[in-house]
């Protein structure tokens, strides 16, 4: 069953062997079984990885940073602070985040024939995401980046194995 976490906002908790699904803004930190998974389009995701102690987990960012409210709660929409949440989760875990394999997916421009005012967002939460990867001294391991397609992430924590999908999925109803 999933649930949401009351402590900390956009965390999601639940029970082994589950699949997470992420929405914008929600992250997961464990150490069990579950396969979470995301959409994205301009959007990041960053999965992280500890190949020795088997625990990992996996954001997903809207934009790369905001002003901070007066009463300092961290948002798991804004990047700095999603990444902010999951360095607490790991020094909880009394892991370091050197010690983590991450991959960085995401930051499409989904919408490339769109003529009027660019916000560049996908952009931007890219070059978000690389400078957070190098403030807290991830190994990287594998970026997929930009374009105009959206993709899919799951990531099985059992083993860390993280697959990528590109592209829009199609079905045809026979009739």
């Amino acid at each position: 069953m999933l649930e949401l976490d009351s402590k900390a906002p956009a965390r999601l908790r639940h029970h082994s062997r589950e699949q997470v699904f992420l929405l914008p803004g929600q992250w997961y930190f464990g150490h069990t079984g579950a396969t979470v998974k995301t959409l994205l389009g301009s959007c990041i995701a960053i999965t992280l990885w500890h190949p020795r102690r088997h625990m990992g987990g996996m954001c997903h960012f809207l934009l790369p940073t905001r002003l901070r409210t007066p009463d300092g709660s961290l948002d798991g929409r804004f990047g700095d602070e999603a990444i902010e949440l999951l360095g607490r989760e790991i020094k909880k875990s009394g892991t370091h985040s050197k010690d983590y394999e991450v991959h960085l997916y995401g930051g499409a421009d989904t919408m490339p024939d769109q003529t009027r005012v660019k916000f560049n967002i996908g952009e931007r939460n890219v070059e978000k995401a690389w400078a957070l990867i190098d403030k807290y001294g991830f190994q990287l391991q594998c970026v997929d980046v930009g374009g105009n397609e959206p993709r899919s992430v799951m990531m099985d924590l059992s083993n860390g194995q993280v697959v990528l999908k590109r592209g829009k999925t199609h079905s045809a109803l026979k009739g």
